[in-house]
This record gives C-alpha cells, sequence and structure tokens, in this order.
C-alpha cells in the first residue's frame, strides 16, 4: 500500500476542493434561472510517475475535472497545485508553459483530430507550438512518435479519415507524448472502441508510462480497467469524491456507491454469480442536488442523518477515504460483491 510519505514527498498534482458551475440562462433576456452544479469540493493528489483512476457514472463530473485542471476551463473555486505552483486562475500566457508539462488524451477519437491536416502534422504541432523542434528534425521526430506508438511511419502524410478508431486514438496518444509531459490527462480513451482495441490502448498507455516516468489522471466509467491501470482510484458521484483510496482498498468497498458499482462489473466465468445490487431511482439533478448525502435518494441503507447531514469525506482505514455516515454499519449489512480471493 502506497503510504502517505510517499504522497507528501512525491506530489505532483494537489487539488484541493474544485468547484465548477455552470449557468442556465432562460426568458426574454437570457438571465441565469440557475446553476448546473457540476464538480463540488473535489481533492485528490497524484504521486509523480503514478496513476488515479477516476471512475463514476455519466454525468457526475469527470470530464469537467479533466478539462479543469488542464485549465480548458477556469475553475469557480479552488486550487490546482502542479509542481507546487497554483495554476487555477493563471492568464493565458502564464499558463504556456505548464501547458508542455501537461497534456490531454480525449474520449472521441474521430472528433479530436482535425480532419483537414495530415497525421504527420496533427502529431508535430503541439511541436512546433513550443518550438520544441528545428523543422528540418520534425519529421524524424514525429515518425519516431508514431513508432512508439504502433504507427508506421508510412502514414506520415495520410488524413485522419483514412483510420480506424484504434489507430486513431493511437495517433491522439502520439501527439500526447510529443513533448513528454509529466502528467497525461485521459479523458476515457478506449470508450469508443471494440473491447480487444481497447485492450492494446491501455497495454501501449501502461508501456509509455513506464517509458516516460508520467503520471495519468485516467477517467473512466469502467471500475475493473480502472483497477487494472490505476495505483489509487478515487469515484465520484454528483460532482463530488464519495470514496477514494489504494486500489487494492478497493476490494472491500466502505461506500454503498462504490460496492454497487462493482457489483455491476460482469464475472468472465459464467458458472460465477455476484449478488447484485440493484439502486433504486434516478441520479438526482446537479441543478437541484438533495439536502444531505447526494447518494440517500438511491441508497439502500439511509437514515433520517443521510436526508438531513452531508457526509464528510474521512479516512476510516490507512489512506482509504469514504463519505458515509454509516461505515461501520454498512460494512457488516453489505455483502461483498466479489467472490473469495477474486479481485475486482
Amino acid at each position: 500500500m502506497m503510504g502517505g510519505v510517499f504522497f507528501l514527498m512525491n506530489k505532483l498534482l494537489q487539488v484541493e476542493n474544485l468547484a465548477k458551475n455552470f449557468p442556465v440562462r432562460g426568458g426574454w433576456f437570457s438571465r441565469k434561472a440557475a446553476s448546473v452544479k457540476a464538480v463540488q469540493g473535489v481533492s485528490f493528489e497524484i504521486p509523480a510517475g503514478q496513476t488515479l483512476g477516476l471512475v463514476g457514472e455519466s454525468g457526475c463530473g469527470k470530464t469537467t475535472v479533466a478539462r479543469l485542471i488542464a485549465r480548458l476551463m477556469k475553475p469557480d473555486g479552488g486550487r490546482i497545485c502542479f509542481e507546487e505552483e497554483d495554476i487555477a486562475f493563471l492568464d493565458s500566457g502564464s499558463l504556456k508553459p505548464f501547458r508542455k508539462k501537461i497534456q490531454m488524451i480525449f474520449q472521441d477519437p474521430y472528433a479530436s483530430l482535425n480532419p483537414r491536416m495530415r497525421v504527420g502534422d496533427i502529431i508535430a504541432e503541439p511541436l512546433v507550438i513550443h518550438k520544441a523542434v528545428s523543422r528540418r528534425d520534425k519529421r524524424k521526430k514525429v515518425e519516431a512518435l508514431m513508432e512508439s506508438v504502433g504507427l508506421r511511419k508510412e502514414f506520415f502524410d495520410r488524413y485522419p479519415h483514412e483510420f480506424s478508431g484504434g489507430q486513431r486514438q493511437r495517433i491522439g496518444i502520439a501527439r500526447a507524448i510529443a513533448l513528454v509531459p509529466k502528467l497525461i490527462i485521459a479523458d476515457e480513451p478506449v470508450s469508443a472502441l471494440d473491447v480487444s482495441v481497447a485492450a492494446q490502448i491501455v497495454n501501449l498507455l501502461q508501456d509509455l508510462q513506464e517509458r516516460f516516468k508520467m503520471s495519468y489522471l485516467f477517467i473512466s466509467h469502467d471500475l475493473k480497467m480502472v483497477r487494472h491501470l490505476s495505483h489509487q482510484i478515487a469515484v465520484m458521484y454528483l460532482g463530488k469524491i464519495v470514496e477514494k483510496g489504494p486500489k487494492e482498498a478497493m476490494d472491500h468497498p466502505l461506500h454503498p456507491y462504490t460496492t454497487a458499482l462493482i457489483a455491476a462489473i460482469p464475472l468472465p466465468d459464467p458458472k460465477k454469480k455476484r449478488k447484485r445490487i440493484v439502486l433504486s431511482g434516478e441520479i438526482p439533478s446537479p441543478m437541484a442536488p438533495p439536502p444531505g448525502c447526494a447518494f440517500h435518494t438511491r441508497c439502500p441503507y439511509a437514515e433520517t442523518l443521510c436526508r438531513e447531514e452531508e457526509p464528510l469525506l474521512k479516512e476510516w482505514r490507512p489512506g482509504h477515504w469514504a463519505a458515509c455516515h454509516f461505515v461501520d454499519k454498512i460494512e457488516s449489512l453489505t455483502p461483498q460483491p466479489y467472490q473469495e480471493g477474486e479481485k475486482i
């Protein structure tokens, strides 16, 4: 298990109380009618050379967190400390040195590549913008990047429409690693790909991390894949982190929402069955989150306190945090959603 000393000595990224609201406008003058509370008080750390997996249902705020850290949008509050410098509210000019160190792999390989640009020029774009390579050496550098992600250098002059989804995502990865960043934010990079192709991309990401000693923020709704790739896992629900800790700790979840996510993972052996946990109701609207614990409207163990008071994210085991009033009680009541000796 990764200890607290490791985090203190090797923090690359530290996010504290990150918040982002989106106004909803209506009426004749498009006045602000409400706010979507996309991210509320999110905090986590990523050590150098390691991966944090951020998991949760669609609409929970994962992609907003990714875009805030990459500073593709400005937060409403909180801190984003990268190498001990807060970049949350830096202007575009001051951000430029950090752009080289923080890169992003996008979810949709069909929309993230300019269809009018050749593959070689797409991969070379960050090198050109940051003047990291001479014009004479550009092609040689790009061909080396292409080969490092499993693409033939003969593809340099082709266009994105000539490639499959998996090949397009490799192009996006080559572009992301061109400047050898210290942090890569991978926003569901395999959700649009076939299972076999997705496995290849995940293996490629692992190989590149080992080779270049990069850190990842890996975002997905697939808890099993997140566990495979990550060192630490954080679980989001309705804009907040409800549980976080080392990946091994997630074999024994503390929050009922995490337990339900694990129970939904299919087993490869059809003769084995998990204890299914069915959540009733729908995810509440982020425009009007419920009082108290946001999960109480779907939690089978909710009590009056859950409806009235919001639980704080608390360290229940060494390095293992959860936001629940009744962790001790739920641990004894909840059937473990895994087989004996099985890891998620």
